[in-house]
């Protein structure tokens, strides 16, 4: 299975004018109270079923998609999540997001993804705490990464920087890779358009969020850059930091989102949006339909031309585009999962 699974991503992923990426948010359920984030405030208890969900995967499949990332909300609290989870990994380069309160519990649920990645903000308790809005929030997500590792699973932590925690990543990476755990990063973001049709709202600018100190942003990306050379569990690409570096030191986008071209988001509805900050466009299950349409085309120029954000995935998969820049980046991003290329 392993390696039938290999061959398909690899087919795949060198597949041209084809979408690799989906991020799927499939439910809009949150336990925690995260201070930065506002989709606990906006809960929907609506969602597809598991199975309307495994359709929707085979219609990704069909299409090229070589990577599935569940979020939320928290996909784990779910009932059904262990079996959404089980079908994408056998078909997709899988990883679930998980605020670290459910992990450890569904632990069976991850047996076959490709990481399960833990939310870690702070090393310290209360801090941790204080960010995600719930007491005991630390002691799980340790408790969590602790359990995914001893039982096998595939676990990565994921701190999200901000102003609050700036000068504790470094720390936060080389505590968990020194556990051979590896580290990937999201970076704060907030809506930056009032526009109330919206994909997804992540919600309004905090100030003691918002990376104010540029400086300590740039030196941030140097030290990863040099830790990066020795510590191969810093799951980040060279051209991602430097594309950072530039971006606080020069105010320089080095890159052009393709949105709609190489990557997509779907919602706990099956809405699907070239990100979460536009309208959505369709239905995933109308997707082989729309994608090669006049509209489609229209709007991916839309996309070339938006500098809103600096959603990390998003410039991820922007700066790594296109069939060889995905296959590229599989084998880097990956080498330490069960997957093999």
């Amino acid at each position: 299975m392993k390696f039938t699974k290999a061959a398909s991503v690899a087919a795949r992923s060198l597949s041209p004018n084809k979408p690799h990426h989906a991020q799927w948010l499939i439910t809009r359920k949150c336990n925690y109270r995260c201070r930065g984030c506002n989709v606990w405030t906006e809960q929907d208890q609506r969602e597809l079923s598991a199975d309307e969900i495994k359709r929707g995967l085979d219609v990704l499949r069909k299409m090229g998609i070589v990577e599935v990332v569940f979020s939320g909300g928290d996909p784990l609290l779910r009932d059904d999540a262990a079996e959404i989870i089980e079908y994408a990994s056998r078909y997709f380069v899988t990883t679930v997001y998980d605020n670290g309160s459910m992990a450890a519990e569904k632990v069976d649920a991850l047996r076959n993804v490709d990481f399960a990645a833990i939310s870690f903000d702070s090393l310290d308790p209360a801090k941790m705490d204080y960010i995600k809005g719930v007491k005991g929030s630390f002691e799980k997500a340790v408790h969590s990464v602790e359990t995914l590792q001893k039982e096998g699973v595939n676990v990565a932590v994921t701190p999200t920087i901000s102003q609050l925690n700036l000068d504790e990543i470094v720390d936060i990476t080389n505590h968990f890779t020194k556990m051979k755990v590896p580290v990937w990063y999201c970076l704060y973001s907030y809506d930056l358009t009032a526009d109330e049709n919206q994909l997804f709202r992540i919600g309004k600018a905090m100030d003691e969020f918002v990376i104010k100190d540029k400086q300590g942003m740039v030196n941030l990306c140097d030290s990863l850059l040099e830790m990066r050379k020795k510590n191969k569990r810093i799951l980040m690409t060279t051209k991602l930091l430097k594309a950072m570096r530039s971006l606080y030191s020069e105010d320089k986008r080095t890159w052009r989102c393709s949105a709609l071209q190489d990557f997509f988001i779907i919602d706990h509805l099956g809405r699907v949006g070239g990100c979460h900050g536009h309208n959505f466009v369709g239905s995933v299950f109308d997707l082989p339909k729309i994608w090669g349409s006049k509209e489609f085309e229209s709007l991916r120029k839309t996309y070339r031309q938006c500098e809103q954000c600096t959603y990390l995935c998003y410039i991820f998969y922007s700066l790594h585009s296109g069939p060889y820049g995905n296959l590229a980046l599989a084998k880097e991003q990956w080498k330490n999962a069960k997957l093999l290329f």
